[in-house]
């Protein structure tokens, strides 16, 4: 069966992008701002998505291309007769399939969200008090958590059907497209609040004192933490899209053009977030709430807030279903490569699987609320969440890398011939010692410090 490939270099950036593009971005970046003091925080992030996303990226994406395999089948055709590496590979492989057990269901709310602005009837909540019912009634019904998570996995597995090009690349262009088109209009809009100039000061300009305030070691972990997770790296979502491209242009020059447009979005969600919230007094800081509860305060007091919270709320949803359909591709890649599968017939089975699959993390606000995984007031998507963010991305990105330097891998020179090969920028050769020996150490500290965050603090 012949590997089927992306019609155009542009197709494979907004994929690539898009897959990277998600709630981390538009969701977690600006809240995390809020809490870490600003401008010291985003300075920090864009300096350790240099020295730790970028890296890793351009290996995710030089193992894909080199094998034209999706990750596991990447490491047993990249080292044969060596370790069996595929093995591992597994382990974090697995790792999409856990992401989309919760992720769907936030999706699910993001979609309703967006719906019940164009309908109108989220407009009846006329105080924070209803607002917060609102959320809660839809967390609170089984049959609408796992309607909208359903509707999401729905959605996914046919854009992944209909076909790499027709289905997935067509449709991540017209969703990308549709979200920096977005991007802008609420960016420009919340650019023209009052206090927007106070809001863009606090967000992008640095200060001793809002750093103090934060302390020092939070907002440098806080920085890595982030810098390191919004490109999902570890898990090979990156590494199938790696198998789809030829060798015109080198993996280095279209690593920098994804990071660029992952880091433009972030940079503009926040210039949306925290004007919005500055000119409403409302706390950038308010944690994952900030979206489902804060701004639709806010939408309800602005002129003409129903359209710009459906505005936002699709803007949220596409972001979301970026990502949906790329890592759901990653795990149809799987199943084809490994398994011989048709696309129909690997789409239709990951569909069900997955729905399955997060059914659970759809039910824990209700049916199963008491039951609590990691403790009195956790959720089944805490420990979900905790499995990929503090374990599965670290770590599968740790292995990648040692994958690529080590020679009881793949090897630094055929990781270096793959990620120089075409027309563009050349991995720099220099940073071979600091990949070796500091960079292992630095996602170490990653997941060393998330367990003493998430279990000591």
């Amino acid at each position: 069966m012949a590997r089927e490939k992306l019609s155009s270099r542009i197709g494979f950036l907004l994929l690539s992008a898009g897959c990277a593009i998600g709630l981390g971005n538009i969701w977690r970046f600006p809240f995390v701002t809020g809490q870490s003091g600003g401008g010291f925080f985003v300075l920090l992030y864009l300096v350790f998505l240099a020295i730790l996303g970028f890296p890793i990226l351009v290996m995710e994406l030089s193992i894909g291309r080199a094998a034209q395999r999706n990750l596991v089948g990447a490491y047993r055709v990249l080292s044969p007769g060596r370790l069996r590496w595929d093995r591992g590979g597994m382990v974090f492989f697995l790792g999409n399939v856990v992401l989309m057990m919760f992720y769907t269901t936030v999706s699910g709310w993001l979609l309703y969200y967006g719906w019940s602005y164009l309908t109108g009837s989220i407009m009846s909540c006329h105080n924070p008090k209803a607002i917060g019912g609102f959320f809660g009634a839809l967390t609170g019904s089984a049959g609408l958590s796992v309607g909208w998570m359903g509707l999401t996995v729905f959605l996914g597995m046919l854009l992944c059907a209909a076909g790499l090009k027709h289905g997935v690349e067509g449709t991540v262009k017209l969703m990308m497209g549709a979200l920096l088109l977005l991007l802008v209009v609420l960016a420009v809009k919340a650019l023209t609040m009052p206090g927007a100039g106070a809001a863009v000061k606090f967000y992008l300009a640095p200060n001793l004192e809002r750093l103090r305030r934060a302390g020092v070691v939070h907002t440098v972990y806080a920085a890595m933490g982030q810098a390191f997770f919004t490109l999902s790296l570890g898990v090979g979502s990156m590494t199938i899209f790696g198998s789809y491209i030829g060798k015109d242009h080198s993996l280095t020059k279209e690593s920098i053009l994804i990071i660029i447009l992952d880091t433009f979005v972030a940079i503009l969600a926040g210039l949306i977030i925290f004007p919005v919230c500055f000119s409403f007094g409302v706390d950038v800081g308010a944690g994952p709430g900030l979206v489902f509860l804060s701004l639709p305060n806010i939408f309800k007091e602005m002129a003409g807030g129903r359209w710009w919270g459906a505005a936002f709320f699709i803007f949220m949803s596409l972001a979301a279903m970026t990502t949906v359909v790329a890592v759901f591709e990653n795990i149809i890649a799987f199943v084809m490569d490994e398994w011989r599968w048709k696309r129909l017939y690997a789409s239709l089975l990951v569909g069900f699987g997955i729905f399955v699959l997060s059914v659970p993390c759809a039910l824990g606000f209700n049916l199963w609320k008491r039951f609590a995984p990691m403790g009195k007031g956790t959720v089944i998507l805490d420990f979900e969440d905790f499995l990929v963010s503090q374990n599965l991305l670290p770590l599968g990105a740790l292995f990648v890398l040692l994958f690529c330097v080590s020679r009881y891998g793949w090897g630094w020179r055929n990781f270096i011939a793959e990620a120089d090969a075409g027309h563009g920028t050349k991995f720099p050769l220099w940073l071979h010692g600091y990949l070796r020996w500091v960079l292992p150490l630095l996602i170490l500290g990653i997941f060393a410090a998330g367990y003493v965050q998430k279990f000591v603090h």
